[in-house]
């Protein structure tokens, strides 16, 4: 019980030196495991499920999914909103119990990010924390604000205030190379333009 109090105090602790940008280093983290009796099983496959709902389904699947979980009050169309750029829809929708809210992002129909607002008062951030260290290892990153476990394909977080993200990193990226193109090619206009003067 005293290595829990102790455990939940460092994590409080963490949370208060954001502010200062500590980290705390996953070898910490996994000696207080350790100490607390957690086993950890390193080396397992990061998840790109969650409830039925996997990275890289459909609109109309998510659609179908949603309106059958019973984590999710998903309204139909009403919580899809359809975004400036024609090949990219967002999904937001409220849920009940564990999940207070959900986001779905879409890009060419195709879902890519996936966040989970938890309910606090039923679930609790070292809780989700450690089953995440359990079944997938230490995080390769750990600070104040965020843990990330991340392989080629995925990367899933756990973020303050309690959200878990799920991101299919090779639409995310092929998305980000996209902005940094147009960067370029607007910098490049606006060099042609001052030219003309």
């Amino acid at each position: 019980m005293r290595v829990k109090v102790v455990l939940l105090g460092l994590l409080i602790f963490a949370g208060f030196c954001e502010a200062q940008e500590t980290a705390v280093s996953p070898e910490s983290t996994a000696a207080a495991a350790e100490e607390a009796g957690t086993e950890i099983e390193s080396g397992g496959t990061l998840p790109r499920e969650f409830h039925e709902i996997g990275l890289g389904i459909n609109l109309e699947d998510l659609k179908s999914v949603l309106e059958k979980n019973g984590l999710f009050d998903f309204r139909g169309d009403r919580d899809v909103s359809y975004l400036p750029s024609k090949t990219e829809n967002l999904v937001e929708t409220s849920g009940r119990s564990f999940v207070r809210r959900a986001f779905f992002l879409l890009r060419e129909d195709a879902l890519f990010i996936m966040g989970y607002m938890l309910n606090t008062a039923l679930v609790d951030h070292y809780s989700i924390y450690t089953t995440f260290v359990k079944k997938y290892g230490e995080p390769v990153s750990l600070n104040p604000r965020e843990a990330v476990w991340e392989n080629e394909d995925t990367r899933v977080s756990i973020e303050r205030p309690l959200t878990v993200k799920y991101i299919d990193k090779k639409i995310f990226n092929s998305i980000i190379g996209e902005s940094k193109l147009s960067g370029a090619m607007e910098l490049e206009l606006r060099r042609e333009f001052l030219d003309d003067f």
